[in-house]
């Protein structure tokens, strides 16, 4: 008989998963302005991260974690692989701390330009 013992640190475990949440909107409520909801997904039900597409421009990316919301706009190609850039970023920090600091939330917004337009809050 063997025993095998794996030693692992606690940042190797993934306790959290992406869960897609799209469903949960009706395809009328996918429409948001000129825009369209792609793929929305939540980590621990407290990290979100949303693709909507646009037929005129950018797609924009909208982040939802703790204090910190935003949007990042991207091009069309370049959407999904930015996408699990944020994800990845965003669960990492997420599993350090549960709530963003605010040296990440300066890091992030710098190195991806996250913007916060006024119709986040008031629909305008």
């Amino acid at each position: 008989m063997s025993i095998y013992c794996i030693k692992m640190n606690a940042e190797d475990i993934d306790m959290y998963e992406w869960k897609n949440v799209t469903e949960y909107f009706s395809e009328e409520e996918r429409h948001y302005k000129d825009t369209y909801l792609e793929i929305d997904e939540v980590y621990d039900e407290k990290v979100e991260v949303s693709l909507f597409s646009s037929p005129d421009g950018l797609y924009e990316l909208y982040v939802s974690y703790g204090i910190m919301h935003g949007i990042i706009y991207v091009e069309a190609e370049k959407a999904d692989s930015k996408r699990e850039e944020v994800k990845n970023e965003l669960a990492q920090e997420y599993q350090k701390h549960k709530e963003p600091t605010n040296e990440f939330i300066d890091a992030f917004s710098e190195k991806h330009k996250l913007k916060l337009p006024i119709d986040i809050f008031f629909d305008m």
